[in-house]
Order: structure tokens, then sequence, then C-alpha cells
């Protein structure tokens, strides 16, 4: 009976010490998105490599979902032409088994589960990541010829709202960038 006991009291504690440790396994929670949650609207002058800059107004929104967050972003660009071309992008983010970084959930496959796109296709390869007051979504492109670009916006707080810093590389060339200030609404 004591033995018996025993064996009982050691599956007991194994379970309970394997139930801590999954515990502590779980992926970062949606939670750290908590500061960056608001809406945003700021503008700037996006300046290409060769030196000439664009006006453009920015906006994003960024929202608790129920696995996750979404942001959602839209851009107005004004051309010397006269020409007014409007651009609008949401992605939601799932968390993942590493602590601070998020995966995109933009399509659903066959069984109804959020999946990244497929950048062998040319379609971008989207993920997060918050890094204490940071919040940053990269988009990585392979082009027709093996060729990349990767997008980087970093989402920083400040007080009344975020500063924006937006790069585009191209195969390792810097190809636009913009700063500024959004302010939260």
């Amino acid at each position: 009976m004591r033995a018996l006991t025993l064996i009982r009291t050691g599956l007991t504690r194994w379970f309970l010490t394997l139930g801590l440790l999954l515990g502590f396994a779980i992926p970062v929670q949606a939670g750290d998105i908590a500061p960056f949650i608001g809406d945003y609207l700021g503008s700037a002058e996006v300046v290409d490599v060769d030196g000439t800059a664009t006006p453009r107004d920015m906006s994003v929104s960024i929202s608790e979902t129920k696995d996750g967050f979404n942001v959602s972003w839209a851009t107005i660009t004004y051309k010397a032409d006269g020409r007014v071309k409007e651009s609008k992008y949401s992605v939601d983010f799932l968390p993942t088994d590493r602590s601070g970084i998020f995966s995109a959930a933009m399509r659903r496959n066959v069984f109804g589960h959020a999946v990244q796109l497929d950048p062998m296709k040319g379609e971008p390869f989207v993920w997060g990541r918050i890094d204490g007051d940071v919040l940053t979504v990269y988009s990585l492109f392979v082009d027709d010829q093996g060729g990349y670009e990767l997008q980087q916006f970093d989402r920083t707080l400040a007080e009344n709202g975020l500063n924006l810093s937006f790069s585009r590389l191209r195969n390792g060339e810097k190809a636009r960038s913009v700063e500024t200030f959004l302010q939260k609404q």
C-alpha cells in the first residue's frame, strides 16, 4: 500500500511539474500590444533614393483580436501631376513560441487555420515584433528574378502618439524611407 501511495505522489508531482513547465512555455499573449492600441494620423514627405520627396497622409489603427492583434494602415500619396493614390493594408498577427515575435495570419488554409503567405509565389512574408516600446512589422517580397524587397515599419510609442520610421530595401540597397509622428486620435 505504501508503494502505491509513493507512486501516486510521484505521478502527481510529475504532472504538476509538467503543467508548470507547459504553463511557462505558453507564447507571449497579445497583452504586450496594449500600449499600442489606438488610431493614429499623420503626414510626411517620403524620400526616394534619388532624393525626390512625395507628400503623403498616413494612418494606422492597432487593435486587439481574439487571438492576437491587428495592424491596419493606409497611405494617401499626392503625385506631382495631381493624381492621388490611396493604399490600404490590414494584417492580423498571432503570438508564436518565441517571446515578442508574431506571425502574420493573412489567409486561411484548407483546414481553416490562419497561415502565412508564400513569398515564392510573389506574396509577402510578413511578421511582427514587439521590443519594449517599439512595434515593428516586416514584409519580405521575392521578385521573379529571385531578388528581394524588405519593408520595415517601426512604430515607437511617444507622448500622444507614435513615431513612425519606414524603410524599404531592394537587394540590400536603400530604396525609400520616411520618418514622421502619428498623432493618437
